[in-house]
């Protein structure tokens, strides 16, 4: 016998004396509510978590578990016993099985049987609707082959209706007894109505044209079946009648402007599906007659050499002639709910004609070899497509007829890329030959009195703004390219500051073998950036202003965005021009400070004067102070010569003619600052060193007499009073730079403004005289 299940301790003993007893659980905890058959625990929880903590209420919980396992466990442990014993009771339990098998296997029996019975009904059932459905789609292809072969017999019976010769119905009206001789009861009720003959032969052919797009339908469903293939011959026959017949009444309504009878006929292409031939008929019949008689095309044409002919009086005399021979076609296919929106006798027919005309008439009008011209008739083509758009409805027609293969094919022939490339060459090799002369080259007559000062003076500057404007001018711009014209106008402005700017930089250097087409900055004189500075300003203010102003009207159409990039990529290009006023002042700058630089190195000749010498104090300035500010002054005769920069003296820089006329004042009193500020730097550097060598040398001179005298035991006979040779040169040097005080300020620069002034001021002046500069 099994040992029974060993119970577990409870969690705490029901004799506990330090606890509560084992069956024992808070008021709130009521386990007879867990027997309840409509206990929800949820509900129960929700109830408790108002006053009883969820700590509090599971360990409640897993107490009353515990309790409950431990009963169980009592409980099964009470009866072990009887319950091992169990199967010792159990007697001739496979007699019993055996009897409950038997009515089992039976029922398995007759469930197969009623299985095998319902699959072969599955099977005979899907059997039965697969042949419904073989059956259902064979009458459905029998049906179009019944449709199919009605519908051919109609239209073969229709067609048979149609008059055999086109002159028998071309000519309008006819009597009854003809038309009751070509037609059934249907053409003949329409003559009684009082229909001509010719809308008559329409209506039936609109008639003709939907059996036989009923007959593509059909035909559609029921390929490479052997009727179909059997019929092919017959359809074929009917279509080709059709189309010739629907031709010839087309042709005939178009000669006779019959408006119902070609509305009638163009409801029969759309039905067909065949807008082609129509957009063909009009264009052979209609068209084209036109088109031959404005632009010839044949053999002698050409050879006789009309290819430059302008296009204006041409596609004038096209607009006429679509105003007056097609606008009645183009009003009926553009009819509002007319069905007929699938033509396009715009492209297909108008401009298809015109085109093969200019091919073969006037081919040269293609050709950008010619730029001019080019333009011309590229403008003029632009506004013939913009004059047939007129007869666009609606926006959707336009964005249709723009669409065309024909309409693209045409813009096509107009090749305004290799035109931008000409217009490149030739206004940017016009700038290029300007800028890579090796001088600067004034305009005529700049010497003129007539002049101004808001003129340019430079033929570099002129060419500049001259191709500036070409860019935008009416007979150059392309507006659909104005981007690249844009670019190219950037460019220029370019290419003229870099060859400023690279001019600038080899005069500096002094070299204008390593730098090409720098050769004019090395050799001009300073006088002639007077006019570079002038021109700067002169094409910056253009630029940014009326400039400026012109290209935005042009522009006008684009949006607002667009504007502003243009509007601050042009002002860029301005400021770039600007930008180089100080680099050409400083250059002036320099070659005045060089030129002055030669008369101060006249001082070094101080120190020869007094050293070793008994020549008193000196009393007045030396002779090169007047000569250090001559390229500042306005002094001289003016000096003809050939060169038409070489009229002046460099005396007369700042206060000649020249630079009061194309300088502003506030530039020339820019120039004159920055010349003194440079020049008296110099001089203080040139001053302050020959000070300090007369310094050192009278030093070494004074230990080396000194030490004779002690080793000859003699006393000194040089008194105090006696002036130095150092002092001898710096009391020169102040005389001196007296007189340069006071030419700066003749020439209105005040002296003491000068920080190399002041320096130089300490440097030689008298010690009593070195707090307080007075000239």
């Amino acid at each position: 016998m099994a040992d029974p299940i060993p119970a577990q301790a409870p969690p705490r003993s029901a004799t506990d004396f330090f606890s509560d007893p084992l069956d024992s659980h808070p008021l709130w905890f009521k386990p007879s509510l867990f027997l309840s058959p409509n206990f929800d625990s949820e509900s129960y929880i929700s109830e408790l978590r108002t006053f009883v903590p969820f700590d509090t209420l599971r360990s409640e919980l897993e107490s009353h578990r515990a309790a409950l396992n431990h009963e169980l466990i009592d409980l099964i442990n009470r009866d072990y016993a009887d319950f091992v014993n169990l199967s010792t009771k159990l007697v001739d339990v496979d007699a019993s099985v055996v009897r409950m098998r038997a009515p089992l296997l039976e029922l398995r029996e007759k469930i197969e049987q009623y299985r095998a019975s319902v699959d072969r009904s599955l099977v005979a059932l899907k059997s039965g609707l697969k042949q419904r459905s073989e059956a259902a789609s064979a009458k459905e292809t029998l049906q179009i082959l019944l449709d199919t072969f009605h519908v051919v017999s109609k239209v073969e019976k229709l067609i048979k209706e149609l008059p055999t010769v086109p002159a028998d119905w071309s000519n309008g009206d006819v009597n009854v007894a003809e038309r009751n001789s070509m037609s059934n009861g249907i053409s003949a009720q329409h003559v009684e109505n009082g229909m001509n003959l010719r809308e008559t032969q329409s209506m039936l052919l609109e008639r003709i044209a939907s059996e036989m797009n009923r007959l593509k339908f059909y035909i559609a469903h029921a390929q490479n079946l052997p009727f179909i293939e059997n019929m092919e011959k017959r359809i074929q026959s009917a279509s080709l009648l059709l189309d010739a017949s629907l031709g010839h009444c087309f042709t005939d309504g178009l000669e006779h402007r019959d408006a119902n009878a070609i509305y009638n006929c163009l409801r029969a292409y759309a039905a067909i599906d065949n807008t082609t031939s129509a957009e063909e008929i009009f264009r052979t019949t209609i068209v084209a007659p036109l088109i031959q008689k404005i632009i010839p095309h044949g053999a002698s044409t050409v050879v006789a050499g009309s290819s430059i002919d302008e296009l204006k009086n041409d596609y004038q005399q096209i607009k006429q002639c679509v105003e007056k021979d097609c606008k009645f076609l183009l009003e009926i296919s553009s009819a509002e709910n007319s069905g007929l929106h699938v033509f396009d006798f715009l492209a297909n027919s108008i401009l298809k004609e015109v085109l093969s005309a200019l091919q073969k008439g006037k081919p040269g009008v293609f050709s950008p070899g010619r730029p001019p011209e080019f333009l011309k008739n590229y403008k003029s083509s632009l506004d013939f497509l913009a004059h047939l758009e007129g007869y666009c409805p609606s926006r959707s027609a336009v964005a249709k007829f723009r669409a065309e293969a024909v309409y693209v094919e045409f813009m096509k022939q107009w090749s305004v890329g290799a035109y931008y490339s000409l217009r490149l060459q030739e206004i940017a090799g016009d700038l290029n030959s300007a800028l890579t002369t090796t001088s600067l080259v004034p305009i005529q007559n700049i010497n003129s009195g007539q002049r101004n000062s808001r003129e340019l003076t430079l033929k570099q500057s002129v060419t500049l703004l001259e191709s500036l404007r070409s860019c935008w001018r009416e007979d150059v711009l392309v507006l659909s390219h104005a981007d690249r014209f844009l670019k190219l106008s950037l460019q220029l402005l370019s290419r003229y500051s870099n060859w400023l700017s690279s001019g600038l930089a080899a005069r500096k250097k002094g070299n204008a073998v390593s730098s090409s087409g720098c050769e004019w900055a090395v050799s001009a004189v300073p006088e002639d950036f007077i006019y570079i500075i002038h021109d700067l300003n002169c094409l910056a203010s253009e630029v940014c202003g009326d400039y400026l102003g012109q290209v935005l009207q042009i522009l006008s159409s684009c949006s607002a965005a667009v504007l502003d990039s243009v509007k601050l990529s042009i002002l860029h290009g301005g400021k770039s021009l600007e930008d180089l006023v100080p680099l050409v002042i400083n250059t002036i700058i320099e070659a005045l400070v060089e030129k002055s630089v030669e008369d101060l190195r006249q001082l070094k000749g101080i120190t020869a004067t007094y050293r070793m010498t008994n020549k008193p104090l000196p009393v007045r300035h030396s002779p090169y102070v007047s000569a250090v500010l001559r390229p500042l002054k306005a002094k001289g005769n003016l000096k003809v010569s050939r060169s038409p920069f070489a009229f002046a003296l460099p005396e007369v820089l700042l206060e000649g003619e020249r630079a009061t006329i194309y300088l502003t004042r506030e530039t020339r009193n820019e120039l004159l600052l920055g010349a003194a500020t440079e020049i008296t730097g110099r001089y203080y550097e040139l001053a302050a060193d020959l000070v300090s060598v007369a310094r050192k040398t009278e030093s070494s001179l004074q230990r080396i007499r000194q030490g004779a005298q002690r080793r000859a035991g003699a006393s000194s006979d040089v008194s105090d009073n006696n002036v130095s040779d150092t002092g001898k040169i710096c009391m020169q040097l102040f005389l001196d730079i007296q007189e340069y005080g006071r030419n700066l300020a003749a020439l209105g620069v005040e002296a003491a403004t000068i920080p190399a002034f002041c320096s130089l001021w300490q440097c030689v002046a008298p010690p009593d005289r070195q707090s307080v500069i007075s000239l």
